[in-house]
């Protein structure tokens, strides 16, 4: 049994640094040196392996299962659910479904700005409180760009607008396990959220509408999208404090678009904006579909939501449960040289903790089989044949194999920093600061989600540690793990794995760099807003 050391150097900040080193490799290669993010997550694994060993004396035979543990990760469910939504995608466009699609979004607003609400924030939260994993982040900024949009600012758009909706994707799991991990009561934790994370949300859709059209933008439809934060980030606080965090990505998402149509019924801009790229406005504004139509053309993301829904049911959950009908489709791997031989410390745990490393291969219960269910039976609704739809698939792999490596090899950076300690060394450096720790929390909770790519593996991680050291320096636990949550959902923004999904989806793999670069700032904007928040409301909680 090997126990993490948290401090080989002799100096907690010192030690800090060299754990950190990875992440800056990598960010630096990103957005100085222009790498692709392939070879970025390649010298940043071989470095994070190497400090693991060698300085935070990690047995290398623990090391090399980490990554091992990571790549699996990576493989499945996220691979898996990437590969099934780009797939999903690519026969939507095959079917030559888009043009409806593009005719009957502007018919509700043939301006841009409008639209990128309609889908970024409104259909993407709802799928990231369905499904998470990315899966908004793909199916949207692919829309986007079918629309007309920049690839890049496609995928910006798309980002941006998770901030709204991450921290509470896959059905509340985040926040859930921030409760758990964080030892606080869920409630409290809940209504904590509300201050921390709430308030922020609802300027979401004028940032989105600011950095796509600058001043003018908010001057002509940033009112709309004020209303549309205060109605979906307003429900979320509502459904948060009073049922739970289940719904919070759910029903809010749902009624702000309906709300925002609603409005585009009765009121339109006097100028309609348009991308660079967009198609021409007087080709869409005379084309007119029926309403079969247009639901035959929207059928594929109807299936989508439909399944994805379906497998969120608890009743559905528990077939492939322990017990369940199903389980036997759970396939569980105890990683060699890994489960139960490290051990967390204090102060990470109060008492020595052996760490878990069980790989389950859920080959029914991934989102991503749920995805296929609804590409088999798009296929089967649509004009495309089998044939047309294995060409499709054969396609999606080639344009996804170099992001999902990245995505795998970025995993396995996390497990390695994780099982080595070096994450812990991070925060607990951070944890030192005393009195202005809050200010500083978030920050743990951004390094959390930018080494893990989830939420709920940065709460994992760190919802415990936020928790133990609000308690020493007289916080309220509730705030920080709320703070570790927020500043991780920001970090979603550029975390590898997400700027991975987004280049895939828009057919930019290997250009991860020019995503990076248009998303760090508004991340470390929103983050140092973040940090003064949660400072200021150290004083009220």
């Amino acid at each position: 049994m090997w126990q993490q050391v948290y401090d080989p150097l002799g100096s907690p900040y010192l030690s800090a640094l060299v754990a950190a080193i990875p992440i800056i490799i990598f960010l630096l290669g990103l957005t100085v040196l222009k790498w692709s993010g392939l070879n970025a997550a390649i010298v940043s694994l071989i470095t994070t392996v190497v400090l693991a060993v060698f300085v935070f004396h990690m047995p290398l035979a623990a090391s090399l299962s980490a990554s091992g543990y990571g790549v699996l990760n990576g493989l499945w469910p996220i691979g898996w659910i990437v590969l099934m939504a780009v797939w999903l995608y690519r026969i939507t466009v095959r079917a030559g479904n888009f043009t409806v699609i593009k005719g009957s979004i502007s018919a509700i607003s043939a301006d841009q700005r409008l639209q990128v609400l309609l889908i970024a924030f409104c259909f993407g939260g709802f799928l990231e409180g369905a499904a998470g994993f990315g899966i908004p982040i793909a199916i949207c900024a692919a829309l986007l760009v079918t629309l007309g949009f920049n690839p890049i600012k496609a995928s910006l758009y798309s980002l941006i607008a998770n901030v709204a909706s991450g921290a509470y994707g896959a059905i509340g799991i985040p926040v859930i396990v921030g409760a758990k991990q964080g030892g606080v009561d869920p409630s409290a934790l809940n209504a904590e959220m509300v201050p921390v994370l709430q308030i922020i949300s609802v300027f979401i859709p004028l940032l989105i509408v600011l950095v796509q059209d600058g001043l003018r933008g908010v001057r002509q439809v940033g009112w709309v999208a004020l209303v549309i934060g205060i109605v979906v980030s307003g429900l979320q606080a509502l459904i948060l404090t009073t049922v739970g965090p289940e719904l919070v990505d759910i029903v809010p998402p749902l009624v702000g678009l309906v709300i925002l149509a609603l409005i585009c019924m009765k009121w339109q801009p006097s100028y309609i904006y348009r991308e660079e790229n967009a198609p021409a406005l007087e080709h869409e504004s005379n084309t007119s579909f029926k309403a079969s139509e247009i639901l035959k053309a929207w059928s594929p993301f109807l299936i989508l939501s439909g399944f994805i829904l379906l497998w969120s049911v608890p009743a559905v959950k528990a077939l492939w449960g322990e017990k369940g009908l199903l389980a036997w489709s759970n396939i569980k791997i105890q990683m060699p040289a890994l489960h139960q031989k490290i051990e967390q410390v204090a102060p990470i745990v109060q008492t020595p903790k052996p760490m878990t490393a069980v790989y389950t291969w859920s080959i029914i219960g991934a989102s991503g089989t749920a995805i296929l269910l609804a590409v088999l039976l798009t296929v089967v609704v649509s004009n495309i044949s089998w044939k047309e739809a294995g060409e499709e698939f054969k396609g999606a792999i080639l344009q996804l194999w170099k992001p999902v490596v990245m995505i795998c090899l970025v995993m396995a950076v996390a497990n390695v920093m994780n099982f080595g300690g070096m994450s812990s060394s991070i925060a607990l450096a951070v944890a030192k600061t005393g009195f202005i720790f809050p200010f500083l929390s978030p920050v743990i909770g951004w390094i959390g989600v930018f080494v893990t790519g989830s939420v709920v593996n940065n709460n994992t991680l760190f919802a415990a540690l936020q928790a133990t050291t609000a308690q020493q320096i007289g916080a309220s636990p509730n705030l920080l793990v709320a703070a570790n949550t927020a500043g991780g959902v920001v970090a979603k923004m550029v975390s590898p794995q997400s700027i991975a999904i987004a280049a895939a989806s828009v057919n930019m793999a290997g250009e991860e760099a020019k995503i990076t670069n248009a998303a760090i700032k508004y991340s470390l904007a929103l983050l140092a807003i973040m940090c003064i928040w949660v400072f200021a409301l150290s004083f009220i909680f």
